[in-house]
């Protein structure tokens, strides 16, 4: 889809943003923001935090979502905090997607595995990692 990014005072401009889901990783969502075929940045981010997001301000940390109205249409507003620059400040972006198509996507993520079915096979993880996989 495609979503608006803001960054530091400049105005928004469209990139890319390609959600996607595995069921194997229940609790995920992944997102990759691209621009002119290079990727820019890629976050996963809590399925039920996302959801939240569209209803309500989350987050304390690197990510915080909120809901804004802008015109006729409702936005995802997503906050990210990125590595530290050299003069102590951190990287900052702001993206804003239609939260209509958000929600549209975590639907779809919620036939797949509803929520209060995730599973989570630790025994396997476990076993990756110590395998060094």
């Amino acid at each position: 889809m495609v979503v608006e990014l803001q960054a530091g005072a400049a105005d928004r401009f469209p990139v890319l943003a390609h959600l996607s889901y595995e069921p194997s990783d229940p609790f995920a969502v992944t997102v990759v923001f691209s621009h002119d075929g290079r990727v820019l940045a890629r976050w996963q981010l809590d399925r039920e935090m996302v959801a939240e997001g569209l209803v309500r301000p989350v987050g304390i940390g690197d990510v915080r979502l909120r809901p804004e109205s802008r015109g006729v249409g409702r936005e995802l507003r997503m906050e990210f905090l990125g590595e530290a620059h050299a003069d102590g400040g951190r990287h900052h972006a702001v993206v804003f997607a239609w939260a209509e198509t958000v929600g549209a996507f975590l639907h779809e993520t919620r036939l797949t595995v509803p929520p209060g079915c995730e599973e989570v096979r630790v025994d396997d993880f476990l076993a990756d990692v110590l395998t060094g996989n």
